[in-house]
């Protein structure tokens, strides 16, 4: 392996204490505790740990966390009520609807109702074209994740040849968006491009979120390039053995098929421990911009976009 790793968790734990020391100072200096709601709908496993994980995270740096969780019936009225209180709520600086909902609720209605100052996920629609216009705005967390480690890695960003694999509204579109106002000359592959291949060989970074677990080889990556592997996919694991119903034990790999990708880029993500910590670190330094911005006062350095 010739590629360095960039390694999200020890980047997400400095995060962390920039939060947490920028907390700090609102409460010693401004009496103010930022505070987190996240809400979560049904009982779909993945989203129970990561709710758990999120709270567990906010109440460690020192955030205030108020977690809502509520029937898989649970009337679309309801949901929407309670976001009307959270976002009438002082107390409450950031908002989470934890996604999947339930089929019966519309996911853009619900989005759409939170305040987008407390958007924290960045998914509101004013947020959305604000990005995209440039303007200030709540960015979503996993791509602000990767934007992060980029500038760490490349400091200024300028010129650079970038692809982005994946369209979705969730890391491709804002993370192009992100890329582009860095300067960065962007091009955006998904399941149509012709030439994908020859597409991605021309980046020097190459994003992969597209959702298909190792889909890009080490021969599509230009020689030098930094990937960043947003992916996040189970696959059958036959090497470590047997689970006790009989079915084979699974391990996690990325959208980036990474033993023969580490041999050609400079530097790589690896999944797990990459992309995937970062998405709760830029979570919570959210949570205390949008509290800095409610009050008027200085954002924390280095967390935002």
């Amino acid at each position: 392996m010739t590629a360095q790793i960039i390694d999200g968790k020890a980047f997400a734990a400095r995060v962390r204490e920039k939060v947490a020391l920028h907390m700090a100072w609102l409460k010693e200096v401004h009496g103010i505790t930022p505070g987190l709601a996240v809400v979560l709908v049904g009982e779909d496993p993945a989203s129970e740990v990561y709710v758990r994980n999120k709270g567990k995270q906010t109440v460690e740096c020192g955030m205030n966390s108020y977690e809502h969780k509520l029937s898989d019936q649970t009337s679309e009225a309801d949901l929407l009520a309670l976001i009307e209180r959270l976002n009438a709520d002082p107390d409450v600086h950031g908002i989470l609807v934890q996604l999947p909902l339930p089929g019966h609720l519309d996911e853009g209605l619900v989005i759409n109702a939170i305040d987008p100052a407390k958007d924290v996920d960045g998914f509101h629609i004013s947020n959305v074209g604000r990005l995209a216009t440039g303007q200030k705005s709540m960015v979503p967390c996993t791509p602000l994740g990767c934007l992060m480690m980029l500038r760490d890695h490349h400091g200024s960003l300028s010129g650079l040849n970038a692809v982005v694999v994946g369209r979705s509204n969730i890391v491709g579109k804002p993370m192009a968006q992100l890329l582009l106002r860095d300067s960065c000359t962007v091009t955006v592959a998904h399941s149509r491009t012709k030439d994908i291949e020859e597409v991605c060989r021309r980046a020097d970074i190459l994003v992969a979120a597209v959702g298909r677990a190792q889909m890009i080889k080490g021969d599509w990556v230009k020689p030098g390039a930094t990937v960043i592997d947003v992916g996040i996919n189970r696959v059958d694991a036959p090497e470590k053995g047997l689970r006790d119903d009989g079915s084979v034990k699974t391990r996690l790999v990325g959208d980036v098929e990474f033993d023969s990708a580490a041999q050609v880029a400079g530097a790589i993500t690896p999944v797990p421990g990459g992309v995937g910590p970062m998405t709760i670190a830029c979570l919570l330094a959210n949570t205390v911009t949008a509290c800095c911005r409610t009050h008027g006062l200085p954002e924390p350095d280095g967390l935002t976009a």
